[in-house]
């Protein structure tokens, strides 16, 4: 499999090139050079596959020969060590629960690929890859677990202050080893573009082998695709037939472009719905066909506070840069926080069921869309567990929430982090670590 950039078609690289770069020279988006649909016989038994089984064939055709049958396996088995558990709540309604992993969020299945690939390459590289990852939540934790102890690597974690949880905090500072925390003095945008200049800075490229564990590197991005096969899989064990819908929690765009994905290699999905808080960039261009991001403003669903998505352009290339075509197959609705208190509200008294506040808000953009195209069956993806947002879950349910052990073992530790202004003094800090 050859990749691209988005920004200049004739600069390729292979798969490892493509995840070990993170970023193309050109300050582009890596994308697949063709997304081959899978076969029918694959997709007609899914019901009686295994979760590894689905991923090795999955993403087999994205790694190429860049990773033997053998490794690749071991590599999918090791990420795979989850559930992914699909809750119906009504007859044409089911949540997909994605938080069943180590840091409890949806982006552990992309860490661990991601991780133990770049492990696999490393092997026989006597340079140490630096990993460097803009979160504004939920990434930070999953990569830091994902990487922790991983040969060859270190990690950097850049996150905004104080717009993240306290539990998303103690799960970016509190793992020491390889990983480390700056705390950037700023919003995750800011965060996002340090990482970004850095990958095209000649004095660090120096000293240092770097490259993202964003969803801007394939490696993060591609495997949640798997998501909707699982989700699929399910609905076929039970019988399913009919026009499926997704609703995706929508921050960086990477989990809705990999569901697109999914589709293109024949994943019979009906419509992708993007459900964004008041971060609107993309619900405004559907509107008025101007792509115009605007600073991220800060929300209680805080790991979609992204002002400038920046996997949107890859969703755009999956629907050949046509909007017309987006449009039948994509929508994209925003929600603010009263919206968002009032669905956490009535899931919990309705359904008796406890989301988080980025379920709530797929939930809402599911709601939107069915109203008009009431003959669909949908599913909203609930991306990480409530308790990663215990005092506002609590708050609003006025319940208790129980610790999960995964959460409760962290609870007492010592954040430990470097607090910086700019991209300035972030290149500084690492150039005195070289």
């Amino acid at each position: 499999m050859t990749y691209y950039s988005l920004t200049n078609n004739s600069n390729t690289a292979s798969f490892s090139e493509a995840v070990i770069r993170g970023l193309a020279p050109d300050r582009g988006l890596y994308f697949p050079e063709q997304t081959q649909r899978l076969s029918d016989f694959f997709l007609q038994d899914l019901a009686n596959k295994s979760a590894v089984e689905i991923g090795f064939e999955v993403m087999q055709p994205f790694v190429g020969d860049t990773i033997p049958d053998a490794p690749l396996k071991k590599i999918v088995e090791d990420t795979l060590c989850f559930d992914f558990p699909l809750v119906s709540i009504d007859e044409n309604l089911s949540i997909l629960e994605l938080f069943h992993g180590p840091t409890m969020a949806f982006k552990d299945v992309g860490a661990r690929f991601m991780a133990r690939s770049i492990g696999y390459f490393n092997e026989q590289n006597p340079k140490k890859v630096t990993v460097l990852v803009a979160t504004s939540g939920d990434t930070g934790g999953a990569v830091a677990s994902g990487f922790l102890g991983i040969a060859g690597t270190e990690v950097i974690i850049l996150y905004p202050k104080g717009k993240v949880s306290h539990i998303q905090e103690l799960q970016l500072t509190t793992n020491g080893n390889n990983i480390k925390a700056v705390e950037v003095d700023g919003v995750f945008d800011d965060c996002q573009e340090m990482v970004k200049t850095a990958f095209l800075d000649e004095d660090l490229n120096k000293v240092y082998n770097l490259t993202s564990a964003n969803s801007i590197n394939v490696a993060r991005w591609l495997p949640q695709s798997l998501y909707f096969f699982f989700a699929y899989q399910q609905l076929l064990k039970n019988g399913f037939s009919g026009d499926l819908v997704f609703s995706v929690p929508s921050g960086n765009f990477g989990n809705i472009c990999a569901g697109i994905v999914a589709n293109r290699l024949g994943l019979p999905v009906h419509h992708f719905v993007a459900s964004t808080n008041i971060n609107d960039t993309v619900p405004r261009y559907l509107k008025t066909k101007k792509y115009a991001p605007h600073p991220s403003k800060q929300t209680i669903s805080n790991a979609m506070d992204v002002g400038n998505p920046s996997n949107f352009i890859r969703i755009q290339s999956l629907f050949d840069n046509n909007f017309d075509n987006l449009k039948q197959q994509f929508s994209s609705y925003a929600f603010d926080d009263s919206q968002t208190r009032v669905a956490l509200k009535k899931l919990y008294d309705s359904h008796n069921y406890i989301a988080d506040p980025h379920g709530a808000v797929g939930y809402l953009g599911l709601q939107k869309y069915m109203r008009a195209n009431p003959n669909t069956y949908g599913i909203f993806l609930e991306t990480a567990h409530p308790v990663k947002f215990r005092d506002t879950v609590e708050d609003i349910l006025g319940i208790r929430l129980d610790i999960p052990e995964q959460i409760q073992r962290i609870l007492d530790k010592t954040p430990e982090k470097k607090a910086l202004k700019d991209y300035g003094a972030f290149k500084e800090y690492l150039l005195q670590r070289a």
